[in-house]
């Protein structure tokens, strides 16, 4: 559930951007939103949740897409429009990187799976924990600890 050599890079389908992690996710996540599923073109998106200092962009830019509201900064590549990465204004602590992005991404597996009130039926993931929305602000550090200690 963790990459095994850091630092890890990736790019968008185009490779007009680049990005790289030099650190583990804090956790990992499948959502059922019909948001993701739309934006992604599937039954649900995939996050790994970075640290943010541990994440850059390392060559391009980005352009915000998806919902363009004042909380969610959905970022695309300009000319593939991959969907790479949220950034969550006021949660800094973390970005929410689509692992799919990476170089090698064998090692992911979702952890939690959050938003299944509105998954569909068929829609199955090996996560530990589900949640019909989002979960709970208290039960996120017992989350990160548990998914640090997993192996």
């Amino acid at each position: 559930m963790k990459p095994s050599k850091l630092p890890l890079a990736g790019a968008c389908r185009c490779g007009g951007v680049t990005v790289e992690i030099s650190a583990p996710p804090l956790m990992t996540a499948a959502c059922h939103c019909t948001g993701c599923q739309k934006m992604s073109g599937s039954a649900f998106s995939l996050t790994a949740m970075i640290p943010g200092d541990a994440f850059s962009v390392t060559k391009g830019d980005t352009v915000i897409g998806g919902l363009k509201g004042p909380q969610l900064h959905h970022h695309f590549c300009p000319d593939c429009m991959s969907w790479m990465f949220t950034r969550i204004e006021g949660l800094d602590a973390f970005v929410n990187v689509r692992p799919s992005l990476f170089d090698d991404h064998a090692w992911f597996s979702p952890f939690i799976e959050t938003m299944t009130r509105e998954k569909h039926a068929w829609a199955q993931t090996p996560a530990r924990h589900h949640f019909e929305g989002f979960p709970p602000m208290e039960e996120m550090q017992k989350l990160f600890a548990e998914f640090a200690a997993a192996e």
